[in-house]
């Protein structure tokens, strides 16, 4: 089984040979199988290839998540940052931290760190 960046390389290469697009994908096909890129794939890679384009990788997509940071992390990473910091960190509304982090995650202040809610009873007992 080939990785997609071996698919795209022999296209590459096949393309460069003068090679048709259909006879590309019935030559992958034999040797990948159902792993196999689609004919549709195909063609957008000899195009690509056709067009000067050198990188066998796929480019990142415009919303492509590269690190995912949470208010829960960020909590935990450090118990008494605020409402406000977590906010201006995920570029996010105050009332929308607040709501996650009050509603959702159910953290409450308690000596100025952020403390699950069943803890901030089990203080109060």
């Amino acid at each position: 089984m080939r990785t997609k960046e071996e698919q795209h390389s022999v296209i590459c290469f096949l393309s460069s040979e003068g090679v048709k697009t259909i006879e590309i994908h019935q030559r992958m096909k034999v040797q990948n199988g159902d792993a196999c890129l689609s004919l549709h794939q195909v063609y957008k890679w000899t195009r690509k290839f056709m067009n000067g384009i050198s990188s066998v990788t796929d480019s990142p997509r415009p919303g492509q998540a590269h690190q995912v940071v949470t208010p829960e992390a960020i909590v935990k990473e450090n118990c008494s940052v605020t409402v406000n910091e977590i906010a201006a960190h995920l570029d996010m509304s105050h009332g929308s931290a607040h709501h996650i982090i009050h509603d959702v995650l159910q953290f409450h202040k308690v000596s100025a760190s952020w403390v699950p809610r069943q803890l901030t009873a089990e203080l109060k007992e």
